[in-house]
């Protein structure tokens, strides 16, 4: 009885002396484990701090360099992305920022590239084109050789279907008025908007009562031929020329340089861009040449012809008829519409083409009323040659 006590006595003192030991044994290993940890850690973050990171940049890195791009918005810009025409003129640059970027310009003579120079066609309006039957015909069959600008009124919607040239053809405009410098502001946009499409070599202002005297081949080998721009210049002593004259603008602008000129111009790149980039002359014709001075009719003539007279015919090729007199030209309607008509019109003059005597001296004329399309379009088509 007393051995099975002793027994059961030392049983019982052994089983509370593990139970005792059991937690100073899991501490143990837990302090092990979490030192184990922390040096696994500490190695862990030694290794990819100057090993592991640099290893993913640089793969990274060569990957970039190496693979092909997939995106589009990972592709790299070529030649044709720089000189890609838009299809679609709208944009939301200011006007300052469009004059400077229309300013730039490559000053390397020849193209890394086959370009096929085209005429901007620019027609300034308030809103309609009620000519442009005629005018799609004129430019039927010749797509790559032109490009159309529209400016009209900020409010006006075009109407025109998708076939047509004139569709998707309206530049960001603001009002213009007649005698104003958002006139010429208008002018300048166009001519800006232009010069965004390398390929555009000459430019031409027309207007929503314009109309073509010749087939566009002609027209078109006529403008590419000339050595000059086609700007009317001239010096009006009277009180509708130097009249105007402001004292003001004088050491920049003297009266002897004071010039008038029409409004409808056709200039080549050159000249183009000599407009668009003006900052001297435009501040003190914007300040001084105010109705009863009519700044579309001074600015560029008066300008060009100080920078750049050498370049300039000195005429227009777009004809009006000022025989009525007043302050606007005639306007012709239907009952105009003969043959008669247009072949005088366009054989009644004699001008200097290349230095050479010509009788071809208007490709243009206006005020072409509404009325006058029907007519126009049922004439023989050898007529004006389309």
């Amino acid at each position: 009885m007393e051995s099975r006590a002793m027994v059961l006595e030392e049983g019982k003192e052994r089983t509370t002396n593990q139970v005792k030991g059991l937690p100073i044994t899991l501490l143990r290993v837990l302090i092990l484990f979490v030192t184990i940890c922390a040096v696994f850690s500490v190695i862990s973050i030694y290794t990819l701090k100057h090993f592991g990171i640099e290893s993913v940049v640089t793969t990274t890195v060569m990957k970039s360099s190496f693979q092909p791009c997939r995106g589009e918005q990972d592709r790299l810009l070529d030649l044709e992305d720089w000189i890609r025409p838009n299809s679609n003129p709208i944009h939301n640059m200011s006007d300052k920022e469009l004059l400077w970027r229309a300013s730039f310009g490559p000053r390397i003579k020849d193209y890394p590239f086959k370009r096929v120079p085209k005429v901007a066609f620019m027609f300034l309006t308030k809103g309609p084109l009620p000519l442009a039957p005629l005018w799609e015909r004129f430019f039927k069959g010749n797509e790559r050789l032109y490009s159309i600008y529209v400016h009209s009124l900020p409010s006006f919607q075009p109407q025109f279907s998708r076939s047509s040239v004139f569709y998707n053809r309206q530049i960001p405009s603001k009002v213009a008025e007649w005698g104003r410098m958002s006139m010429c502001d208008a002018e300048r946009r166009l001519l800006a908007n232009a010069l965004l499409d390398i390929y555009n070599e000459r430019f031409i202002l027309l207007s929503e009562s314009c109309i073509p005297l010749y087939n566009f081949s002609f027209v078109y080998n006529y403008m590419m031929e000339s050595k000059h721009s086609f700007m009317s210049v001239f010096d009006d002593p009277g009180p509708y020329g130097r009249g105007r004259y402001h004292n003001e603008m004088a050491p920049l602008v003297n009266i002897t340089q004071w010039r008038k000129g029409s409004q409808w111009f056709e200039v080549n790149r050159k000249i183009a861009t000599r407009i668009v980039e003006d900052t001297r002359y435009y501040p003190i014709f914007e300040k001084y040449c105010r109705p009863a001075c009519y700044v579309d009719e001074h600015y560029f003539p008066t300008m060009l012809s100080i920078e750049a007279g050498n370049a300039l015919a000195n005429r227009s090729l777009t004809w009006v008829d000022w025989s009525r007199g007043g302050a606007h030209p005639a306007s012709f309607g239907k009952s105009d519409i003969r043959e008669e008509f247009i072949d005088r019109v366009r054989s009644r003059h004699q001008c200097k083409y290349n230095e050479r005597n010509s009788t071809v001296c208007v490709l243009f004329a206006r005020k072409f009323s509404p009325s006058s399309l029907k007519p126009l379009l049922d004439m023989d088509s050898r007529v004006l040659g389309f």
